[in-house]
């Protein structure tokens, strides 16, 4: 990773590998969510992420690459401190509280990839359509995190006190 384009493609690999594995946690996380809004706001995310693996795709096959991710040990900590709060918290509130930690945990991660790669595909003077399809991601991502904040601090939070 001695250049931008290499940390790009980096990064690039990185985010994709990141919404594979979250894409298969959400409905983990749905099955373990106590709150139907909680357990809605995965299902909801899900589909988001799916949408998004898609638009990572798109931008590999503009910029004539193979989708491949490489393994982002940071998302595979979060999403095992995830696991663990859903294996070992025994009250549904706190585990609902615990989850939504974990789940804006990710969301921040994917929040700063995308944020990254934006500004590097205009440095890098790559089509408009690449930085439209991350920031289309970021977009998702941010309202995620806005909605699963509401959610704690609507009741969530409240109930696990």
């Amino acid at each position: 990773m001695k250049t931008l384009d290499a940390l790009f493609t980096h990064f690039l690999r990185d985010i994709y590998y990141a919404e594979k594995q979250v894409l298969k946690t959400l409905p983990k996380m749905a099955r373990k969510a106590s709150s139907e809004d909680l357990k809605e706001a995965f299902e909801h995310h899900r589909e988001e992420t799916e949408e998004q693996i898609e638009n990572l795709e798109k931008v590999f096959e503009m910029l004539g690459m193979k989708a491949r991710g490489v393994t982002c040990e940071a998302i595979v900590g979060i999403l095992d401190e995830g696991k663990e709060i859903m294996d070992e918290t025994d009250s549904a509130d706190a585990r609902d509280a615990g989850m939504i930690a974990a789940a804006q945990a990710v969301e921040h991660y994917e929040m700063t990839r995308y944020g990254t790669l934006i500004a590097w595909s205009k440095t890098l003077k790559l089509d408009s359509k690449v930085t439209g399809l991350f920031e289309a991601n970021l977009s998702q991502e941010k309202a995620a995190d806005d909605k699963l904040t509401k959610l704690a601090e609507g009741a969530l939070n409240r109930e696990a006190a």
